[in-house]
């Protein structure tokens, strides 16, 4: 299996992962100039990058925020996980949102969320009339435990 990372940008830093056993691979800020966001704003963050992984087998890249991020600053996805499709070739963007009520400042370079790859299963798709019956049936939020 292979990543393959092509420069948008002379700026742009080839994602990398932090330790030899990080799930995920870093994604960098690639900004002409810092982006203040202001509390609960989302803004879309560059980062100069298209991606294209080669592999036999069905794969996704999942876009995951930072915990440090998260937990520090109220920085996150918007869309809580991105999704980079296997056939899109566009440039890697991330969507951000400041859950905070004070602004942060994003400059370039910045490790702002991680890339994580993952195998996808595509089962064919069959309309049914009816469904298996299991002990927890149509019971949904906090059905099987505290609520």
């Amino acid at each position: 299996m292979k990543l393959l990372i092509k420069k948008l940008s002379e700026k742009a830093i080839i994602p990398k992962r932090a330790t030899e056993k990080s799930a995920g691979y870093d994604l960098s800020a690639c900004l002409e100039n810092s982006v203040t966001v202001m509390p609960h704003e989302i803004v879309k963050i560059p980062t100069g990058i298209s991606v294209e992984l080669v592999c036999d087998a069905d794969a996704v890249l999942y876009i995951f925020a930072r915990s440090s991020l998260a937990t520090k600053h109220g920085i996150t996805l918007a869309n809580c996980v991105g999704v980079v499709d296997s056939d899109y070739r566009g440039e890697v963007i991330v969507a951000m949102i400041n859950q905070s009520d004070n602004s942060y400042t994003i400059s370039h370079g910045d490790r702002i969320a991680q890339l994580v790859i993952s195998p996808v299963l595509l089962p064919e798709v069959f309309e049914a009339e009816e469904l298996s019956a299991t002990e927890r049936g149509e019971g949904g939020f906090g059905s099987t435990g505290k609520a």
